[in-house]
């Protein structure tokens, strides 16, 4: 009996001890932020972890794929996304996201509401409604405060966009800055030259270490002059290995390299996590 007693409690003991190892764990890893450009292949998901104990994910590639993702870089009991943003209701960008939405307790979602009658962002507006999830329009300028000295900036789009039909979706992509200290990333969803354009020429704040090279690093995007208003240090291609678009271009990458500019690409490594003390910025190993 005193055997079964002791085997109990030893079991119980290190449940405990492991529970206090991840919490401790995870907390220690929260002392920095971390953006985490999930490896869904084909397509953007990006986990935002901040100092502050927030996750937030912005879109969710176009498969199941984002659930192990998420599973390897968040605590296995963090099933808590405090903001999900999507960009643009392309399937490469969306599909994921109505599993994720079934899966964690998402408590916003931030989009523009542009009218689109894909399978995927439909079966993702349901879900929204099923579960009663607040919901924002992203219109520039518009700040999240997320914490001392940690903010998200939407930079487009400029004009209210819900219920509009958009003839091509990329430019309907939400354009957003999320700056920690001196570090900045500005991430781009699938925005063409246009809207690096409209965003140049409404003199946007543009300067950031990390750049999230837009439409995966198509032709379409990211042009010399928005490359020069940026000055990124490092970028960052969300591409599919293989695909069948012949994502990145080779005048992209052309753009990239005449700058010295570290290219980082999910289709050779994988997940790239990118760590910010708000001073500098390094690659997670």
């Amino acid at each position: 009996m005193e055997k079964k007693i002791f085997k109990i409690l030893s079991s119980l003991l290190l449940i405990v001890s492991l529970l206090l190892g991840f919490t401790v764990y995870s907390q220690k890893d929260r002392q920095n932020l971390e953006v985490d450009f999930l490896d869904v292949g084909q397509g953007d998901a990006i986990l935002i972890k901040t100092p502050y104990e927030q996750n937030i994910l912005i879109d969710g590639g176009p498969s199941t794929k984002v659930l192990s993702q998420l599973g390897r870089h968040l605590a296995f009991f963090d099933k808590n996304l405090d903001l999900v943003i999507l960009t643009h209701p392309h399937s490469d960008h969306v599909a994921g996201l109505v599993e994720v939405l079934r899966r964690y307790k998402v408590k916003k979602i931030l989009m523009t509401g542009v009218v689109h009658t894909s399978p995927d962002y439909e079966a993702f507006l349901q879900e929204i409604n099923k579960q009663n999830i607040p919901t924002e329009k992203a219109i520039a300028p518009k700040e999240i405060i997320l914490g001392q000295d940690l903010n998200l900036q939407i930079l487009y789009p400029l004009t209210d966009l819900s219920e509009k039909k958009i003839e091509n979706l990329n430019d309907s992509s939400i354009v957003a800055k999320l700056i920690y200290k001196h570090n900045s990333f500005l991430l781009t969803g699938d925005a063409e030259a246009i809207v690096e354009q409209d965003l140049l020429n409404n003199k946007t704040d543009l300067k950031a270490d990390v750049l999230k090279i837009a439409h995966h690093g198509s032709k379409y995007s990211t042009t010399a002059e928005y490359l020069d208003a940026v000055k990124p240090q490092f970028a960052v291609i969300s591409v599919g290995e293989n695909n069948n678009f012949g994502h990145p271009h080779l005048r992209t990458l052309d753009n990239l390299q005449k700058r010295q500019i570290e290219i980082l690409r999910t289709d050779y490594s994988g997940t790239i996590a990118l760590v910010s003390d708000g001073i500098d910025i390094s690659i997670k190993k």
